[in-house]
């Protein structure tokens, strides 16, 4: 796509360069300058710029409408709630609600607490396992993302395949991460051994998605993992930001069986509401209790938004919908007819590609070769999935450039996946093969 002159620009794309870095707010997608849009509404699987017009939604709010857009139960309770006060910064009965419910079906938690975010949540979660064992290090996998924390950040999306454990620091201003992480290969539970067994003096926590990015576990790895953490008394920390409430109900702690000793939620959560929570083990949670100032262990926490009584009302309006019977099988239903129907439009065209991904999740990396971790992924054509991506945009699929995750929402159905699947064949044909 050939980027046009300044002037060629329309208005929402001129004041958004001039007030925002690259135009953008939030950060990551990446959309050349003349294809910012302004949105202005969303319903359901759809959404709508200031100039009318009509994209079919794929991101989800980068996964975080689950429920779909202005989901009428999340609506009604967030405007009664409104009417009562938006934010207290201190117990209220939504929040308290909220807990109950997250400590009824999540097995690995005994506590928890209430954040703004799943990058507030990841962060606490690390800083919990460092109190709790005395360690200093924590062991994530290549390619996994966990937040705009440093963990989050470092050995992203590197580009110099260094040996492991060996982080690569893929954003600046991160300069600890070199000597407070170790990196391993995901689904290689050899290497992850090696790595834990020459470093468990060291390592403080393990921190993992249990499906990385779009990347699902090969049996027994999960249950591998869980294995050498209780063998070396190294607490299992579960990013489960994106799994939560998307895989299961009980997130991938239902779908896979594995409990880690400490889980961090956000993103579905919050029925599209700002939310994060974490929690586990009572013993390490208990880490956070101020009796600890003073002391070296203790750790501090604090969040003027976490647990806000319009969130947790969101976030109990969207579980009630969570709730409804044969809401996942119709996710993982639309999934699974959204990845089949691509591998056969790839097929039918001849393109060698990989399609992965599990429920209502997908992704497209194109490459002949097995897809597995980080390091198969970053072998696929990585020009044919900017432009796939770029020009489903134009053909009104809305979605991340970047060219990650495909996200379906509770409100995607058949006919909206069909309506997808009939660009996505127009833009192979015409963009990128």
């Amino acid at each position: 796509m050939t980027l046009k002159p300044e002037q060629d620009l329309n208005n929402v794309q001129k004041r958004a360069l001039s007030v925002f870095t690259a135009g953008i707010s939030n950060g990551e997608f990446g959309f050349p300058p003349e294809t910012l849009i302004e949105v202005e509404k969303g319903k359901g699987a759809k959404l709508w710029d200031s100039g009318g017009q009509e994209y079919l939604d794929f991101s989800i709010g980068w996964g975080s409408c689950l429920v779909g857009h202005a989901r009428e139960e999340v609506v009604e309770a967030v405007q009664k709630q409104a009417e009562l006060g938006s934010n207290f910064a201190y117990l209220n009965n939504h929040a308290l609600q909220l807990a109950e419910e997250i400590q009824r079906i999540a097995p690995a938690i005994d506590r928890l607490r209430f954040c703004a975010s799943g990058t507030e949540a990841t962060m606490y979660c690390q800083r919990l396992a460092r109190a709790f064992t005395g360690k200093k290090k924590i062991l994530k996998f290549e390619g996994a993302y966990h937040g705009a924390n440093e963990a989050g950040v470092t050995s992203l999306f590197p580009h110099q395949n260094l040996s492991f454990p060996t982080p690569e620091l893929t954003s600046a201003g991160t300069p600890m991460a070199i000597e407070n992480l170790l990196v391993a290969p995901y689904n290689d539970l050899e290497t992850t051994k090696e790595i834990i067994d020459s470093y468990a003096d060291d390592i403080a926590g393990v921190l993992m998605e249990p499906l990385q990015r779009c990347t699902p576990p090969i049996p027994g790895f999960l249950e591998g993992v869980r294995a050498l953490c209780d063998t070396q008394g190294i607490p299992l920390i579960f990013d489960e930001v994106v799994t939560g409430f998307r895989l299961a109900y009980g997130g991938a702690q239902e779908k896979y069986g594995v409990i880690p000793d400490l889980v961090a939620y956000g993103k579905a959560l919050g029925g599209g509401y700002p939310i994060g929570a974490f929690g586990g083990r009572a013993d390490i949670m208990d880490h956070v209790n101020e009796h600890y100032i003073g002391q070296d262990n203790y750790v501090w926490m604090a969040s003027t938004l976490g647990g806000n009584p319009i969130s947790t009302a969101a976030a109990n309006a969207a579980l009630s919908v969570y709730r409804v019977p044969r809401t996942y099988e119709k996710l993982f239903e639309t999934g699974e007819y959204l990845r089949a129907n691509l591998r056969r439009i790839l097929s039918s065209l001849g393109e060698p590609a990989q399609v992965i991904g599990d429920g209502p999740l997908a992704q497209i990396v194109f490459t002949d070769q097995e897809v597995f971790n980080y390091r198969s992924t970053a072998l696929g054509d990585k020009k044919k999935g900017r432009k796939m991506m770029l020009g489903l945009f134009k053909r009104g699929i809305f979605l991340n450039p970047m060219g990650t995750k495909l996200y379906i929402s509770i409100a995607h159905d058949k006919s909206i996946c069909d309506a997808f699947l009939t660009r996505f064949e127009d833009c192979l044909r015409e963009d990128v093969l």
